[in-house]
């Protein structure tokens, strides 16, 4: 059956483009509303990213605050705290940070006159009243500093140090090398449940923390319960940057997870935040006794306070671009020499493919195939090595390389495949070598 249409053929020729105008101009439409809520959404995500780094806690105060009691240290004897307290100047010398932008301009000037007591437990409470230290979050009642919770940026950001040495604006995803965690936590005054945990004593819960040093912590202690290598050394590994991590999959020094699984690992067992985590790897009584114990492999809290938060925190972090190298700190003719040997002679592309330098995919290797020693390795799930990407590797040279900082210098790295591979790599190449990486 043919029906025919109420228009003649010229009536349809004649409306056919407006029709067709107004299609294209309806896709259009929608194309544009689809990339302006993706502008949007993007926006808010890296604010509401940068906002959780930099200061949201996950509920962790309830662990460092109301448990560990670690505020108390702070504020010392004298504004109803215990012991001496902590001056700025004992923070800054264990390594934490201040924010120069969250100073009132009254307060830096008279920071510049001098007129400041830096050795004052009472000034390092108003700077945690400013929200000015890097970190580390204060919670204030009428009687004053009431309770302390820990965010990311206390390991991953640095300041510039603009104003004064540990005084600048922020660095995200820097690694705080200077920090020193172990002399901060020690400080707690209650540190029985961390030794109960551990079933150890409180005096060598103390000891083991005070044996890590600047710029290292051991994220898998209070799984594993092992404390020291079988040499004897702290167990303890390099706070890692957490900048440069777009298209990265991996994100620590072993094979743990993903970016985002570390994120999880670290707010709920590490920062111990009230959320949610889950792991059954970690449910082994051998390997990981301290997790069965405690239940860490399976944590749940009601309200969640960090699951919610990992989209928007992951979202920044990949946002946060590996930092240029200071002009003037590499010779770039060297450099560029160098750049010709990492890709050909010296075989380092080979794991660190460029542009990344890393492994796209799950970048990871046994002890045997980088020559070092499988201990660290063993401790995680998949007991490998992550290959670490080198981008912005001149921020994070303090504290040495590889996992434990066992090579000092990029010297020692590059000496050390020079002999394991055969590379015969002569001393001017090797110094072209660091200069690239020095310029990545």
């Amino acid at each position: 059956m043919h029906i025919q249409s109420k228009f003649p053929p010229r009536l349809w020729a004649l409306l056919l483009p407006f029709i067709l105008i107004g299609t294209m101009d309806a896709e259009t439409a929608t194309r544009r509303h689809i990339d302006t809520d993706v502008e949007h959404n993007s926006k808010m995500m890296i604010e509401e990213g940068r906002h959780i780094f930099r200061y949201d806690t996950f509920g962790d105060e309830v662990y460092w605050g109301d448990t560990l009691h670690l505020h108390d240290a702070i504020k010392g004897e004298a504004l109803g705290g215990v012991g001496p307290g902590v001056s700025p100047g004992v923070a800054l010398d264990v390594g934490l940070k201040v924010d120069v932008q969250a100073l009132p301009k009254d307060l830096l000037k008279a920071l510049k006159r001098g007129e400041v007591d830096l050795e004052d437990p009472a000034t390092t409470v108003e700077l945690l009243r400013l929200n000015s230290v890097v970190g580390v979050q204060g919670f204030f009642d009428d009687a004053g500093l009431k309770s302390v919770g820990i965010t990311c940026a206390l390991c991953h950001a640095q300041v510039d140090d603009s104003f004064a040495p540990g005084i600048g604006s922020r660095l995200d995803g820097w690694a705080n090398r200077d920090l020193n965690v172990g002399a901060i936590v020690a400080l707690a005054p209650n540190l029985q449940p961390v030794a109960d945990r551990l079933g150890v004593d409180v005096e060598t819960v103390r000891a083991v923390l005070n044996s890590w040093g600047p710029g290292k912590y051991d994220a898998e202690l209070n799984q594993d319960g092992k404390a020291l290598r079988p040499d004897g050394g702290s167990a303890a590994t390099l706070i890692p940057p957490a900048f440069g991590l777009a298209g990265v999959n991996l994100h620590t020094w072993n094979g743990w997870g993903s970016v985002t699984y570390w994120n999880a690992y670290v707010a709920n067992t590490q920062m111990r935040g009230q959320g949610t985590f889950f792991d059954p790897r970690l449910n082994d009584p051998e390997k990981y006794p301290l997790s069965v114990a405690s239940g860490d492999w399976n944590i749940r809290h009601s309200p969640d306070l960090v699951t919610s938060k990992l989209p928007a925190l992951h979202f920044y972090q990949l946002a946060i671009a590996a930092p240029e190298p200071p002009e003037g700190s590499f010779d770039p003719v060297a450099a560029a020499r160098g750049e010709q040997l990492f890709n050909t002679k010296a075989a380092c592309a080979g794991c660190h493919v460029p542009p990344l330098y890393t492994e796209p995919g799950w970048a990871m290797h046994t002890a045997q195939e980088i020559g070092v020693d499988d201990f660290q390795a063993l401790r995680s799930p998949d007991e490998r090595y992550r290959t670490p990407p080198l981008k912005g590797l001149w921020t994070h040279t303090d504290g040495g390389f590889y996992h434990d900082g066992r090579f000092g210098t990029l010297d020692e790295v590059i000496q050390h495949y020079n002999g394991l591979l055969d590379l015969e790599l002569n001393d001017q190449e090797i110094n072209d070598l660091i200069q690239f990486l020095l310029s990545l």
